[in-house]
């Protein structure tokens, strides 16, 4: 029976990912985490289907013997937040950093099969030329984006030193259920979607017109499947996990008032620091060694998600 090790697998995209791996039949999946981003309610409706280790990856003997001998490793545990990186950038470099070269090392020693790295487009900065593609060079902006570079550095030389199988994806600006809105370094869609039920008016940092590729979970959680299945071309090499599309958050926030039928024109406020004002991916790789195929709209992936957040609502109201 093949083993999967998911890190971060109780997180927004992990546990979204998790159901996906149950859903292509998996056997034997086991989650790493150590709920300080993620929750055990994520994955409350598939808790009976996995093994749970409450670990952590910043120490090596928690993390070691769990993915020794796993088939296929997916690192999705992470501090993901640029603001948190800038207002407090030792735990997230902790995590970021040392805690990925944990799981490569601990995939490494433990004979692990493959690594599918979850990166992030921050990692471009602000490039004058969109879509942005990975050959571009980088020019991180933050410090998160500097560790999530660093975890693909990792990777790829894990697999040209030591022969480890990797393939790194760089998530854009990720949605969908579950997404946390209560931290004040929560992700604007799903902030969004906390106004919108409560009938509140949202801030937008800077003008609204940033524009961010939007990419529903599911999406991403379908790439990282056909990643840990992809050829040997794949291997050592980083890819865009984005839809290709490029929505400003005044755009966002009109299709969602649009979708709910109110009106709340939104507050504006300062930039925040470390934020990149355009971002598009180039799919072309993925498409072509990975079979990437995103099959949802930003209308449909919007609704979907807004339909859960109201059911959430609901069933904490009772």
């Amino acid at each position: 029976m093949s083993k999967i090790v998911v890190t971060g697998g109780a997180g927004f995209i992990g546990s979204a990912l998790v159901r996906a791996l149950l859903e292509d039949g998996a056997q034997q999946v086991e989650v790493i985490d150590n709920l300080l981003t993620g929750r055990e309610s994520n994955l409350e409706e598939v808790r009976g289907k996995v093994k749970w280790h409450r670990a952590d990856i910043c120490q090596y003997d928690q993390i070691a013997p769990v993915i020794a001998g796993a088939d296929k490793v997916f690192h999705l545990a992470a501090i993901p937040s640029v603001p948190r990186s800038i207002h407090d950038p030792i735990p997230s470099h902790e995590v970021n950093i040392n805690g990925s070269f944990n799981v490569f090392r601990a995939a490494h020693e433990g004979k692990a099969g493959r690594v599918v790295y979850a990166a992030s487009s921050s990692a471009y900065g602000d490039t004058e030329v969109l879509p942005k593609v990975e050959t571009m060079q980088t020019n991180p902006k933050s410090p998160y984006a500097a560790q999530k570079l660093m975890g693909e550095y990792y990777a790829s030389v894990f697999h040209s030193c030591f022969g480890l199988e990797t393939v790194s994806l760089r998530f854009f600006n990720v949605y969908g259920p579950r997404q946390d809105p209560s931290s004040p370094y929560s992700g604007v869609l799903s902030l969004f979607n906390k106004c919108l039920i409560e009938r509140k008016v949202p801030t937008i940092f800077g003008d609204g017109e940033q524009s961010r590729d939007f990419t529903f979970v599911e999406d991403v959680a379908g790439l990282c499947l056909k990643a840990s299945k992809a050829g040997p071309n794949a291997l050592g090499k980083v890819y865009n996990a984005g839809n290709g599309g490029r929505f400003t958050l005044n755009m966002i926030w009109d299709l969602l008032q649009k979708i709910e039928g109110v009106s709340l024109p939104a507050n504006y406020g300062p930039p925040r620091a470390g934020d990149v004002k355009h971002s598009q991916a180039d799919t072309e790789a993925a498409r072509r060694d990975l079979g990437h195929d995103p099959k949802f709209s930003i209308e449909e992936g919007l609704r979907r998600t807004l339909a859960w957040y109201k059911a959430s609502e609901a069933v904490a109201a009772r």
